[in-house]
């Protein structure tokens, strides 16, 4: 059995934030198939191209991480109706330079979620509209958005609330799937 690397990108900065604790829980339930790398934004700075001809070196670190990845899977939070500035500013420096994104060719995974009753909706039609041409193909079935998320971990990170575990379940076992098939 072929291992294929994920590159799972958190779009939030808190410490404790639903969307790293979504990632650990995919960590955990991931099929042998996948290994997962969780990235975070932590010291990422802004994209300028001004910068472009010398990168620093957290965006050199950022494009290494995706390009050493087979596939991506973006876990975003959704702030006023769209994905995290953190994480459109992340896909903006891994994006670049102009026609070498290190995400293009790698299947895609989008997971949104909210404390909200939408479940980050928006946030993940935000990313629909953001990764055509700068990425791979995105997994369209299932998609995932978790609503009320809030009292969906405990303070280590564990899943408490038992009904979410089927559907991350389902997800990463779709996703690894889809990425094998993919990578044929």
């Amino acid at each position: 059995m072929t291992t294929h690397t994920v590159a799972v990108i958190v779009g939030s900065l808190r410490k404790h934030s639903f969307s790293l604790r979504i990632a650990q829980a995919f960590a955990k339930l991931a099929p042998a198939s996948l290994k997962l790398n969780i990235v975070t934004l932590e010291g990422l700075s802004f994209f300028n191209q001004d910068l472009e001809a010398t990168p620093p070196a957290d965006w050199v670190k950022f494009r290494e991480s995706i390009q050493a990845s087979d596939a991506v899977i973006f876990v975003s939070p959704e702030y006023n109706r769209a994905t995290s500035g953190v994480l459109k500013n992340a896909i903006d420096v891994g994006s670049r330079p102009y026609g070498k994104s290190s995400f293009l060719g790698k299947p895609t995974g989008i997971v949104v979620s909210s404390p909200g009753p939408q479940g980050g909706v928006s946030a993940a039609m935000d990313l629909k509209r953001i990764l055509p041409g700068i990425a791979g193909p995105v997994l369209q079935q299932p998609e995932i958005y978790l609503n009320a998320v809030g009292d969906a971990f405990d303070e280590n990170g564990e899943i408490i609330k038992e009904a979410i575990r089927p559907v991350l379940q389902a997800y990463i076992d779709a996703f690894a799937a889809w990425v094998e098939k993919q990578k044929k």
